[in-house]
């Protein structure tokens, strides 16, 4: 389905993203601040980012939108705010497709990732969303998400259906 997941590497979504990539030796990658910088410190080595030319964190998420085929948004609300809803208004500027996928909704959130990868034939997918401080337990949902929506015979072997059977 997607050929690569690239994130900003902040705390969060973008991390989960990351991680879940990692768990199953998928390709990643993407653009960080300059410096590598996250609210938690330095980003880790084990990512395969490019740092972006300033630390500027609007700078490297316009970088990935533009870099990828499309770009999903998860929030635990159903309201967009900060880097959020800036994340949606790159996406419009540079006509990439983008869903913003929330906990709050009623729908199976991989099924509806599945859809939207599809619906778009998106290879390269940007993973943004809220930070951990902001939403505490979104890092933790995003990864089961993602890993639901790509990686479910993986992440369960010998288990029957999928994300949202049964």
């Amino acid at each position: 389905m997607i050929d690569v997941i690239v994130s900003g590497g902040q705390t969060g979504a973008d991390r989960a993203a990351l991680d879940v990539a990692l768990r199953h030796a998928f390709p990643h990658g993407g653009f960080c601040p300059k410096g590598r910088k996250a609210e938690d410190g330095v980003i880790g080595g084990q990512y395969r980012l490019i740092e972006a030319p300033t630390e500027d964190y609007l700078q490297r998420t316009e970088m990935n939108v533009r870099g990828s085929d499309g770009t999903v948004v998860f929030t635990l609300t159903d309201k967009l705010s900060g880097g959020s809803l800036r994340t949606m208004e790159f996406c419009r500027k540079h006509k990439k497709p983008v869903a913003h996928i929330s906990r709050a909704a009623k729908y199976k959130p991989a099924e509806a990732l599945q859809r939207f990868v599809q619906e778009h034939k998106i290879k390269t997918l940007n993973v943004a969303g809220t930070r951990e401080s902001k939403e505490p337990g979104i890092g933790q949902w995003v990864y089961q998400v993602v890993e639901d929506a790509f990686f479910w015979e993986k992440a369960h072997p010998g288990m029957l259906g999928g994300p949202g059977e049964g």
